[in-house]
């Protein structure tokens, strides 16, 4: 069992990577189309950061990178509950140092002014990419978060799948991303839509509520079918089987 400051630590960090890159090829890119990107490469990134970052610490963290992820855990009894709170403010931290350090790298192009920039933030309506309304962005949100953290569930409970399993997390979020933006610019995590709305303020955070009751609501829901699917734990076999496995 890891210490849980370095739980916390590789937790952090693993955020900060996963946003840094989704968000960085929006923020730091100025080509294309809506602030810069298109649709699959802001996905790939999502997805490929996902899948290296628990490559190199779901050993160590379990890697959620995600508190939707985190919550689904602890409510599919797989993770445990007394950590639930640190490992969210951890994923917090370490999406806002991400978030930092993008406006850092790109207050260095001319012109880059944060105010007038969406800075890859999570909206919807007049702030949707695509002028998408509260009830398509609160539908796709919870269905897409929902089905992610149930995929992560299945996956982490499988050993004979352990070398894979950061690959098929890593599609999910892709996939998930490429339905997802054109909606709401592509949440399905709480941290991740936090450090970017508290960058742009006034209508991000305004709007921030939803990327948070959608996300957790998909996590809660998929903990709560995984573990009536699955039913209660062995806790003294539980070990974490590929990467982003359980917490004993």
């Amino acid at each position: 069992m890891v210490a849980l400051g370095k739980r916390l630590l590789v937790e952090g960090a693993g955020t900060a990577w996963v946003v840094f890159v989704g968000c960085g090829t929006v923020v730091l890119n100025t080509s294309g189309i809506q602030q810069g990107y298109d649709v699959l490469e802001m996905s790939l990134a999502f997805g490929v950061a996902l899948a290296t970052a628990t490559y190199s610490f779901g050993r160590i963290s379990g890697a959620h990178f995600n508190p939707a992820v985190t919550v689904g855990f602890a409510i599919a009894q797989r993770f445990p509950v007394r950590d639930l709170l640190p490992y969210i403010a951890a994923q917090l931290l370490g999406a806002i140092v991400a978030s930092a350090l993008l406006v850092y790298v790109a207050s260095g192009r001319p012109g880059f002014e944060l105010a007038a920039s969406e800075f890859a933030a999570n909206g919807f309506g007049a702030h949707s990419p695509a002028d998408y309304q509260l009830h398509s962005a609160l539908i796709i949100e919870f269905v897409l978060s929902f089905v992610f953290v149930l995929v992560y569930l299945l996956t982490a409970c499988r050993q004979e799948r352990g070398w894979v399993a950061p690959l098929i997390a890593g599609a999910c979020l892709m996939l998930a991303y490429m339905v997802s933006i054109p909606v709401t610019n592509g949440s399905i995590n709480p941290a991740r839509s936090t450090a970017q709305a508290l960058f742009v303020g006034n209508w991000a955070l305004d709007q921030l509520w939803l990327f948070w009751a959608a996300p957790m609501s998909g996590g809660i829901a998929a903990g709560a079918l995984f573990s009536f699917l699955r039913g209660r734990p062995d806790w003294s076999a539980a070990t974490p089987a590929h990467g982003q496995g359980e917490v004993a």
